[in-house]
């Protein structure tokens, strides 16, 4: 494959593409990097596995933090069109984060980047792999080893923030397990949303709320809070608990 490391250099001059609402617009990379502090993920496809369940999401999760120490932007890059990457943005819900078709694989290619996924059926797509560019210039790069298959070791969220800030206080991860029209559940929301807590929530159907919350907190009752893989519990639990 022979990957290019592109630390110390430029990135390439490209003209994107760019469907918003119903109007084409076009973005050039001057506009994305000149005079800012950038952290770029780029991946092999929107809607794929590893990209839709852990890669994207992290980054999103953690862009408040990058954020905090100085990155103006936090962009998602993909051999993908437009269209594509406007729907995976709202299946998402990955407000905190840029995602940028490179539908013709220009910037992926000046990167050295472009791989052949005919094998799959993708035809040319990029490597996996992350960058901090510092005013237009590439500052450092995690490319994934050159091995088979899609490997995702070094390009994740939490590698690339430790380079940036190591002591950087990283946002806790709240789920509360919900019915729908619970007076108790919204109270809790409220709770959490009032302490600065940005949190997922999993509503639960009638015919089988007891038997998922029985299962992972012990409880039959919503709501039920998770903050970090550990059980708050309930709303009273909650109140009591010094977050």
């Amino acid at each position: 494959m022979a990957l290019s490391n592109h630390e110390g250099r430029p990135v390439p001059n490209v003209t994107f593409n760019v469907r918003v609402g119903n109007d084409w617009t076009k973005v050039t990379t001057d506009q994305l990097f000149r005079g800012k502090r950038v952290v770029v993920f780029a991946l092999p496809g929107a809607f794929t596995p590893t990209c839709s369940s852990t890669h994207l999401p992290r980054y999103n999760e953690l862009a408040s933090a990058f954020r905090a120490h100085g990155i103006d932007d936090v962009i998602c890059l993909s051999v993908n069109d437009t269209f594509v990457m406007n729907e995976w943005a709202r299946d998402q819900e990955c407000e905190n984060l840029t995602l940028l078709p490179d539908g013709n694989g220009e910037f992926t290619e000046g990167m050295g980047m472009l791989v052949d996924k005919r094998n799959l059926g993708f035809g040319k797509r990029s490597w996996r792999y992350s960058m901090l560019v510092n005013d237009g210039i590439v500052e450092k790069m995690f490319i994934e080893p050159e091995v088979e298959g899609d490997p995702f070791e070094v390009s994740d969220a939490d590698t690339m923030l430790e380079y940036i800030a190591p002591d950087a206080k990283k946002p806790a991860q709240v789920v509360i397990f919900s019915k729908p029209g619970c007076p108790f559940c919204a109270e809790a929301k409220e709770i959490l949303a009032a302490r600065g807590y940005v949190f997922s929530e999993i509503p639960l159907e009638n015919h089988n709320r007891g038997k998922i919350l029985g299962a992972v907190s012990g409880s039959m009752t919503a709501p039920q809070v998770f903050i970090d893989g550990q059980l708050i519990g309930g709303l009273d639990d909650l109140k009591r608990a010094a977050l």
